[in-house]
């Protein structure tokens, strides 16, 4: 690829993000839940009592952002934390009844999000998608590894 190419590339990825974004921010601004918070939302959906470090690994997210996310969402009643009885420093997250009432929302959000992402593609164009993009991924992770020149 030319490093002409290569930009190209990443301005592209970039602008997907923000309109993606943009995208879900719009659907979920009536519940005032950032795209990040519902992915969280969406994952105590599937398993509640995930401990802080389980979430952060599932969403690769730092642990100090991650705090700061499941600060707002316990503030505005979503969830609420717990810490681990053998373990003090280990908190795990659970989805409040307000929470748990979202779920249809969520669950549709994620649904036409997904629909949104798929239309116009086959299934071999899907999986060719996926293929490429987790060798990206992989590339970019094993240079970010590698020492500073």
């Amino acid at each position: 690829m030319s490093e002409q190419g290569t930009e190209h590339v990443g301005v592209m990825i970039h602008t997907i993000d923000l309109e993606i974004t943009n995208y879900l921010k719009h659907r979920l601004g009536q519940y005032q839940l950032a795209p990040e918070q519902h992915l969280v939302m969406s994952l105590l959906l599937k398993q509640e009592g995930l401990t802080q470090i389980e979430i952060a690994d599932q969403l690769r997210k730092d642990k100090s952002g991650l705090t700061r996310m499941l600060a707002s969402l316990e503030k505005k009643g979503f969830i609420k934390r717990q810490g681990c009885p053998n373990d003090r420093r280990c908190t795990k997250v659970y989805l409040t009844d307000e929470g748990r009432s979202l779920s249809g929302y969520i669950d549709m959000i994620t649904k036409t999000t997904r629909e949104l992402f798929e239309r116009g593609f086959t299934k071999e164009e899907q999986e060719e998608l996926i293929r490429l993009l987790t060798k990206l991924r992989e590339n970019v992770q094993s240079a970010s590894r590698m020492p500073q020149d």
